[in-house]
């Protein structure tokens, strides 16, 4: 089996919550960029990457530029290719950037294409740990909304039945720490003391910050803190986590695979967080997670749940997904939330497909 060519398309996806119908800004759209890699034999793979804001169309290049250095190879032989695209940019060009989105996305395809070849799910050829695994709703109770409509949100998201649910601290304008408190209490009251939740910063706190802050909400019984602090502050991020007994979760910012260990080594989280298209797809996300497994630490995902379920239900130090809905309208059907649980899919590879009239209406 060889590969024998691709195709590539920037995409303007709604930036909506369809969660809790809880936007922070309506009309606003997100740039994607997708990949489907083919084969002799007509299997096609399908990959996804962002985060190129303005530079999309930089990026929907670079994915073109690095799928033609796949045309002819054995796309069973993933870390080859992998190897071939990284010495076809001088090995110069990474971890981070445009080079490590567009190798996300082909890394990804592969995987899809290997999975539908042998015929089995994606989660399986990756260890098939569980077949259905945790996930808390994600994106629905962001800083920018009002107490009362967050605790609108938080109660549509308890009829839908989730279990686990995040909300942001480091709220807009020049807060005091009782006004970032009130927000993560307000929702509790509202969800009551059994229900997991989370608390994401988005790098917006020093670490005295968050060890202040942090101490004041120990009563509020968060599940995690996430990314409290600047994600390279590993120093910073070793201090928080020592002071507080609520977990601190962090690593989504990382590029590549050798800035988890630093992360891990100085003892800077108690949940390692992995985004995919950063890390740099499939093949570097489950390095990552035995390299966490190795220190007896957990590992979630960030975004992305239609793919990421398949790499955190293969790993034993699997904790839960991130449900945030941001891709999921690509799709013609998705992994199904019940109970508060992903059910993962039979079909092959990622059993995902795209769904053809949504992707026409997005074209940028």
């Amino acid at each position: 089996m060889k590969i024998t060519g691709f195709e590539v398309t920037a995409l303007n996806i709604p930036e909506d919550d369809p969660l809790a119908n809880m936007p922070e800004e309506a009309g606003r759209m997100r740039p994607v960029v997708i990949l489907r890699l083919r084969t002799d034999n007509g299997l096609e793979g399908i990959g996804v990457t962002f985060y190129g804001g303005k530079m999309t169309g930089s990026l929907k290049v670079a994915v073109e530029e690095l799928s033609a250095l796949t045309v002819g190879e054995d796309p069973l032989r993933i870390e080859h290719i992998v190897g071939k695209l990284r010495a076809g940019t001088g090995d110069s060009c990474g971890p981070g950037g445009i080079f490590t989105l567009a190798l996300s996305a082909i890394d990804v395809a592969l995987w899809d294409i290997k999975g539908k070849f042998l015929e089995q799910p994606l989660w399986k050829l990756l260890g098939g740990h569980r077949d259905r695994v945790p996930t808390y709703a994600s994106g629905a109770l962001r800083r920018g909304l009002t107490d009362d409509q967050a605790q609108q949100a938080a109660q549509t998201l308890l009829d839908k039945g989730f279990r686990e649910m995040k909300t942001q601290m480091a709220l807009p304008g020049n807060p005091s720490p009782e006004d970032e408190l009130r927000r993560i209490r307000v929702i509790r009251d509202v969800i009551g003391p059994d229900i997991k939740l989370m608390c994401d910063i988005n790098q917006r706190w020093r670490p005295e910050q968050a060890i202040d802050i942090g101490s004041r909400a120990e009563d509020v019984g968060l599940f995690w803190l996430e990314d409290v602090t600047t994600a390279d502050d590993y120093a910073g991020l070793a201090r928080v986590t020592a002071a507080l007994n609520t977990p601190i979760a962090g690593g989504e910012y990382l590029w590549g695979i050798a800035p988890f260990r630093q992360m891990i080594e100085a003892r800077s989280v108690d949940i390692v967080m992995v985004d995919i298209v950063r890390a740099g797809g499939v093949t570097q996300w489950m390095k990552i997670a035995g390299m966490a497994e190795a220190f007896n630490l957990p590992i979630v995902s960030h975004v992305m749940p239609e793919i990421l379920v398949h790499v955190v239900a293969a790993c034993p130090n699997g904790l839960t997904v991130e449900y945030m809905p941001w891709m999921l309208c690509l799709y013609e059907e998705t992994p199904a939330v019940e109970n508060g649980e992903m059910a993962l899919p039979d079909k092959p590879g990622l059993g995902l497909k795209f769904d053809e009239a949504a992707i026409s209406s997005y074209k940028a």
